[in-house]
């Protein structure tokens, strides 16, 4: 069995602890008798016949559902979704999970003559993904056999000719998905949930969805009143996207849902990065001298030369869940077999959390890491990695260590270089942003264009990424970043420090000089049960 994940109290003898440094790193030593780290379990053990799994999974469908083959009938018009490239992250070595599940559904939809069938990838605001993320996710016997035919592409979230607005919660929440999904006798919707936030009612109801129903749940009201992401209990977006999927139900479009669950094996057992899934103390001389040598590397290469080698890297994840059938049923079961492998019991809250950010977050695949993503992925995500309470006490300090670059990615990212230049230049408060500049960015002519046939974020999606930290923002009292560009790191509202040292004495001035520090440790994601 592999060991579980456990929280470290530091001491005199604990070896100095790893912080990631986007694609850098670095060794901090922690203050002895008043810190902790949390460390997450080691990966599950996959499933020894992912193929098997799968078509068991598609047989026996779980809630009010009939199995796969029984859906499926000639002549009737089914279209296949798929989360887009911003999972798994890193990328997951071929085959991918998709493509395993896609050809088995469209083997049993061949054998039942089923010759009208679309593939989307489920964007929402995203940017469109690359013939070559595509034939990764999908493989090149599917990319071959519809893309040349326009079967298979991106969804369209400005396209009216293709969008059909299904109707309203008793919320006031507009619903409006894909047309070709939302009128086919079938849709199947593959999922891949690396956290718990992922699947569910989110998938259609956000991924083949459109600004104009986006809007009601990605809003600082809503991110403000989500007590973690990762507890759809607690979590408002949630909660708005449950009664969207009630809409969807209710008007009649018929589900096929199915999800899976990866373990969190992100760099191997060995291999060049391994060492990285280790707990410090059990480093090997040879572990460090690999260590040693890996940072003088990195830190020698240019920022471009780091990006590709690690956008290069692709993760042995194991698959250790599937289920089909009814969306509800579906995911209550993927929840459990997430918590399985990411909750970590942890006692109490923290005045000071650390965290080294990676290299890589749902929205710079294959990009760059802007700040206004360094600010989503420590407060919007790392946060949230909690269950029950957050990590750190209300008022207490934040502490991330990354290079935080004024750099943009200039295709993928074009609205986050006017919002980081034009609107954080002028607030950083959630809800002035939304009031004063959203509608304008929303609807710009040009964003739109680059959205749709480009490979550009909608106009809207900065302003997303900073609600999404809108609850974190609400309750600390400080944050600060260690390492980082001291222009951009101001311009987020942060505080830069040049150590970790310097940014623990400037938390003193918040929380005093006795207080207790909590270090996240990671990746591999873990997801802390805070009692």
């Amino acid at each position: 069995m592999p060991r579980p994940g456990f929280v470290l109290d530091v001491d005199r003898s604990t070896p100095p602890i790893l912080f990631h440094h986007g694609e850098q790193f670095r060794l901090e030593k922690l203050p002895a008798g008043r810190s902790r780290v949390i460390y997450p379990a080691e990966p599950i053990e996959a499933l020894d016949d992912p193929d098997a799994a799968i078509h068991h999974a598609l047989l026996h469908p779980l809630g009010d559902s009939e199995p796969l083959p029984a859906l499926l009938k000639p002549g009737m018009k089914l279209t296949i979704a798929f989360d887009d490239v911003s999972l798994p992250l890193p990328q997951m070595k071929a085959p991918d999970v998709r493509q395993r599940i896609i050809e088995q559904v469209l083997d049993m939809a061949a054998a039942a003559g089923v010759d009208d069938v679309h593939l989307i990838a489920a964007l929402a605001l995203h940017r469109r993904m690359t013939e070559d993320e595509l034939r990764h996710a999908l493989g090149d016997r599917i990319y071959d056999a519809f893309a040349p035919h326009g079967a298979l592409y991106n969804h369209d979230a400005e396209d009216p000719d293709n969008l059909l607005f299904v109707g309203t919660t008793k919320h006031g929440e507009e619903v409006e998905i894909n047309k070709r999904a939302a009128e086919s006798d079938l849709l199947v919707y593959v999922n891949i949930n690396i956290v718990a936030m992922d699947g569910g009612w989110k998938s259609t109801a956000t991924g083949l969805s459109s600004y104009r129903a986006i809007r009601h749940h990605h809003n600082v009201k809503t991110m403000e009143h989500s007590k973690s992401f990762m507890d759809r209990h607690s979590s408002e977006l949630h909660h708005s996207n449950w009664r969207q999927g009630k809409v969807l139900r209710d008007a009649g479009i018929k589900i096929f849902q199915i999800e899976t669950t990866i373990n969190n094996n992100t760099f191997g057992h060995d291999g060049p990065l391994s060492l990285l899934q280790k707990r410090e103390w059990e480093w090997t001389g040879r572990d460090r001298l690999t260590f040693l040598g890996m940072q003088k590397g990195l830190d020698a290469m240019s920022a471009k030369r780091r990006r590709q080698i690690f956008m290069g890297w692709r993760a042995p994840y194991g698959l250790t869940s599937v289920q089909a059938g009814e969306v509800d049923a579906v995911h209550e079961v993927t929840l459990q077999n997430c918590f399985d492998q990411h909750l970590v019991p942890v006692e109490g809250q923290t005045d000071i959390l650390t965290m080294g950010l990676p290299f890589i977050c749902p929205y710079n695949v294959n990009s760059i890491m802007n700040p206004i993503l360094v600010m989503c992925l420590g407060l919007g995500y790392f946060f949230n990695l909690y269950r029950g309470k957050p990590l750190v006490r209300e008022g207490g300090v934040l502490i991330m260590s990354h290079p935080t670059p004024w750099d943009f990615h200039p295709v993928h990212h074009p609205s986050y270089i006017d919002f980081f230049e034009q609107v954080l230049a002028d607030t950083t408060d959630p809800k002035v942003i939304e009031a004063t500049y959203e509608k304008q960015y929303a609807e710009d002519e040009w964003y739109r264009h680059l959205y749709r046939t480009s490979y550009a974020y909608h106009g809207v999606h900065p302003f997303y990424m900073w609600y999404w930290g809108a609850h974190a923002l609400q309750h600390l009292g400080r944050v600060i970043i260690v390492g980082g560009d001291v222009r951009a790191v101001r311009r987020l509202g942060f505080m830069p420090a040049s150590t970790l040292q310097d940014a623990l004495e400037m938390a003193s001035d918040v929380v005093g000089r006795d207080a207790t520090i909590t270090h996240l440790h990671n990746p591999p994601i873990l997801m802390a049960d805070v009692s």
